[in-house]
């Protein structure tokens, strides 16, 4: 069920880790080895992968080799958005590819790529099939975000919030379907390509979505699903309930796993983007997840 563990989620991007509290990310690259490291032992077969980032930047992956990150994990990934947040070209994205390719050798996976509708919902439509056209059969692995528009009311993970300005309000349209479960014109696109193009999808907290979500996955042919099960809901009531009904409902998927967000408790300063003080209870989170959801007595058992 579990395919691929990712360690973290867009660490070059403020709005997920703190360059304020590790302004050279050497405490991030000591997180990413040591849980790494605990993921392997758990399981070697999970396929770990460097958190996604954001912006695509070759500098940041030479930072990170220099720390012997890459010696930690199986993959590298990249999100992307040219047609809400980035300033460049969609059809740029074999140039990027390349640029990650010529840093590392590497698997390179696209866990996020997206377009929304806050303009019309038309420029979505272009932007999947397009997405689809470029890198389909590029890269092993390429993650739509996503299945759902954010409710505007739960509000957007990022540290800048209505200081975006208008970029802000585009985390609310990049779904395929709506708040109100309308499904948009894209969604015929994307079935179009399911069985190649996943999807990437955040389940909250006793997210009452995950049934439906569950439903048009297996409606549209999706196979392979990116998610995330966060350290700082470790410590909520009965979260290891969640965590098992969440897990359970996707057994039907190859799931790339997201583990990402410090408690408050445990970071240097009292926020989920905050670097842990220890990252060893990071790396721990990391290994019980596995052990508890891709045990490696399990996967000999299947082989």
């Amino acid at each position: 069920m579990i395919e691929a563990a990712m360690i973290w989620n867009e660490p070059n991007n403020k709005s997920h880790w703190d360059v304020a509290l590790d302004p050279d990310w050497a405490i991030f690259g000591e997180t990413v080895k040591q849980a790494g490291a605990a993921i392997r032992a758990a399981n070697p077969a999970v396929t770990r992968v460097l958190g996604g980032m954001s912006p695509i930047d070759p500098q940041f992956v030479h930072r990170l080799a220099g720390y012997g990150v890459m010696d930690a994990v199986d993959v590298v990934a990249v999100h992307g958005f040219p047609l809400d947040w980035n300033l460049w070209s969609i059809h740029q994205w074999p140039d990027k590819i390349a640029e990650i390719e010529a840093a590392v050798a590497k698997p390179i996976w696209v866990t996020e790529v997206g377009v929304g509708t806050f303009g019309a919902d038309e420029v979505q439509v272009f932007g999947i099939e397009r997405t689809a056209e470029l890198l389909v059969g590029r890269v092993p692995r390429i993650f739509w975000y996503s299945l759902f528009d954010l409710p505007m009311e739960w509000g957007a993970e990022t540290r800048h919030r209505e200081a975006e300005g208008s970029s802000y309000y585009r985390h609310f349209h990049m779904g395929l379907i709506r708040p109100d479960g309308t499904p948009k014109p894209a969604l015929d696109s994307y079935a179009r390509v399911a069985g190649d193009v996943g999807l990437m999808q955040w389940f909250h907290y006793q997210d009452p979505r995950l049934d439906e979500a569950v439903a048009w996955m297996k409606r549209l042919g999706t196979r392979h699903l990116r998610t995330g099960m966060s350290w700082a809901d470790s410590f909520r009531p009965d979260a290891r309930g969640w965590f098992d009904r969440q897990m359970e409902a996707l057994a039907d998927f190859d799931v790339t796993l997201t583990f990402c967000f410090t408690p408050e408790h445990l970071g240097l300063a009292p926020h989920h983007t905050s670097p842990p003080r220890d990252p060893a209870q990071f790396a721990d989170f990391c290994a019980e997840m596995i052990e508890r959801y891709a045990p490696a007595q399990a996967a000999r058992a299947v082989a």
